[in-house]
């Protein structure tokens, strides 16, 4: 590697390692130059959170926040990046707890990763064959119902897996999760590997889950061990990766490489004995004790002292005590409540990451947490500030209350950028948040139902687990092809119960899939029991019924002037044509 004179101002979870940026920046060069194959390229790029898009020269920049967690002065920093190298001056939340920014030119990517490097941000290891971002349950640590805080552990998870030898060329992405109570609100249901904590004649431990997953093959991932300690919870992923690692059957077929299809073919309990093997190899002797690897902030030491006085009261509106009752929740600290900020579609404008960081330094200990929903919780909020933190999110344009309800609608970025992408899934996201907006929905059972949409089969949105999930497609219409959703229903993952959505045998025309949603919101209105969930009443009646539900949200007029819209996207103004690459997921 070449020599630097740059270092980091800060240090966090990840390690910044300057001289990895300046051999990005040295092999970018040569790569341009036409001096390194594009394929062996890729494959550098991606392990540095570098990722292709569908629009040539400009790139994704994908950057990790292990377990969700910022401080201020990172969002500074990704609010710097946001204006100087993304085009579209914003940012984008995943449900993976990422920020990604968009159509970022290959030249500008060093600097950019120097300006969050920093601030201890990495993108290391954010794509490719590698453990994926750690996400983590936006509760942890402030949870009246959790065993302990998740928080250093999944922090040490990250940090002992990133750059780790088994971790660079796996068959496939690992990707996984720490919830922090048994409600398992990171959905370690389908996730590669997942924990839950739990504690066990005094010892700290977890319930290891291990061959969850969406896109091909949904599947909800089995118990591997009922309770590691915290002292072998390293050891024993690392026995799982080894063995993921050695399936080179796998590696025949990468759109199914994931471990959940070795697990699905052999049986958990065949691999578990495969673990057990493992793990008394001499590599597996050593001490596995993750001390030295914890991530340990003292967050109440910063957070605002609750004031006798001084903060502005409530005035009783109807509009305040909404976002209370759907955005706050209650922490076991006393007098502290944690304070959810609504994004729509997980996008951040360039000004407003500084505007959260200042409200988050005043408020909230100068840190915040992404969720799954591509939310971001203000923890450590005086429950005396309340009203005037609500305040300020409205002056920024965050002061929507429904916080993981039906109006909270999660999306990828589809056809705007993934190569992968089939659909506009941001363009009708953006149209069934206004029409469920728009809509009455005082009903207790519909407000609590989600509805997600991804651009193509994969489950970047996480639309498996949604109550109703829309998936890209296309269909035939008389005048050619028509953007279109496969429709899913009866998903869940709340209070952890998690199920798969099944498939409803119809394909949606994307320009008709408001008022198609708003059909089978009425169809479970009129045909459910009292009391009757979304999910339990899908199980009830099957996919099937609602199959007559939507069956006259068909494409059946000609293509000319008057129609012409229908052949569009939502968002585009070009006639819909399939076009779908290759993308770089498996590369």
């Amino acid at each position: 590697m070449t020599q630097t004179t740059w270092k980091p101002r800060v240090q966090r979870v990840i390690e910044v390692i300057p001289e990895e940026i300046e051999e990005f920046e040295a092999q970018v060069k040569r790569f341009q130059a036409g001096q390194w194959d594009e394929t062996e390229f890729q494959a550098f790029r991606l392990r540095q959170g570098v990722y292709g898009q569908r629009q040539p020269d400009t790139h994704m920049v994908r950057v990790k926040a292990p377990f969700g967690g910022l401080t201020a002065d990172q969002l500074d920093a990704l609010g710097v990046v946001a204006a100087k190298y993304a085009p579209l001056n914003k940012g984008h939340l995943t449900t993976r707890e990422n920020i990604q920014f968009h159509h970022v030119k290959l030249e500008d990517i060093a600097d950019f990763l120097r300006i969050l490097g920093d601030e201890g941000l990495s993108t290391r290891e954010a794509c490719g064959n590698t453990v994926r971002n750690v996400t983590g349950c936006a509760m942890a640590g402030v949870c009246s119902d959790e065993p302990f805080d998740v928080t250093p552990y999944a922090a040490a998870y990250s940090r002992y897996f990133v750059r780790h030898p088994f971790t660079q060329t796996m068959p496939r992405k690992v990707k996984t999760s720490f919830s922090g109570c048994a409600q398992d609100c990171a959905i370690s249901a389908i996730h590669d590997v997942g924990f839950l904590p739990k504690i066990v004649d005094g010892v700290k431990g977890f319930e290891m889950k291990t061959g969850g997953g969406t896109s091909i093959m949904p599947v909800v991932a089995p118990t591997l061990y009922d309770f590691v300690p915290v002292d072998e919870f390293l050891k024993v992923t690392e026995a799982v990766l080894r063995i993921f690692h050695r399936t080179n059957e796998l590696r025949k077929n990468r759109s199914k490489a994931r471990i959940k299809f070795f697990i699905a073919r052999v049986g958990i309990d065949a691999f578990r004995e495969m673990v057990d093997e493992e793990l008394k190899e001499d590599w597996a002797q050593k001490s596995f004790d993750p001390t030295r690897l914890l991530f340990i902030e003292d967050e109440e030491a910063d957070a605002p002292t609750p004031p006798a006085v001084g903060y502005a009261a409530s005035d009783n509106s109807p509009e305040f005590n909404s976002w209370v009752e759907s955005n706050v929740s209650d922490q076991k600290q006393s007098g502290y409540k944690t304070a959810l900020v609504k994004l729509k579609l997980g996008d951040i404008q360039a000004e407003q990451f500084a505007q959260l960081a200042d409200l988050s330094r005043k408020y909230a200990g100068g840190r915040v947490r992404i969720t799954h929903q591509q939310n971001m919780a203000l923890r450590w909020v005086p429950e005396g500030a309340l009203y005037e933190v609500w305040q300020r999110l409205k002056e920024i344009g965050f002061g929507d209350a429904g916080v993981h309800e039906i109006t909270d609608v999660v999306s990828c970025p589809g056809t705007d950028s993934c190569k992968l992408g089939i659909t506009s899934s941001m363009g009708l996201g953006r149209a069934v948040s206004e029409t469920l907006e728009g809509m009455d929905i005082s009903d207790p059972l519909i407000k609590q139902m989600h509805v997600k949409m991804s651009g193509c089969p994969n489950g970047c949105s996480q639309h498996h687990v949604a109550d109703i999930g829309f998936h890209g497609a296309a269909t035939k219409a008389p005048g050619g092809q028509v953007p279109a959703y496969e429709l899913l229903v009866g998903g869940s993952y709340d209070g952890g119960d998690a199920r798969m959505a099944q498939r409803v045998k119809t394909r949606i025309p994307s320009k008709q899939v408001p008022a198609a949603l708003k059909k089978i919101l009425e169809f479970y209105r009129d045909q459910r029991e009292e009391g009757e969930l979304f999910k339990d009443f899908v199980q009830r009646v099957g996919p099937g019924a609602f199959e007559p539900a939507v069956s006259g949200f068909k494409e059946e007029r000609e293509l000319n002037r008057d129609s012409i819209d229908a052949y569009m996207d939502w968002d585009k103004t070009v006639i819909y044509k399939l076009e779908r690459g290759e993308g770089e997921c498996a590369l």
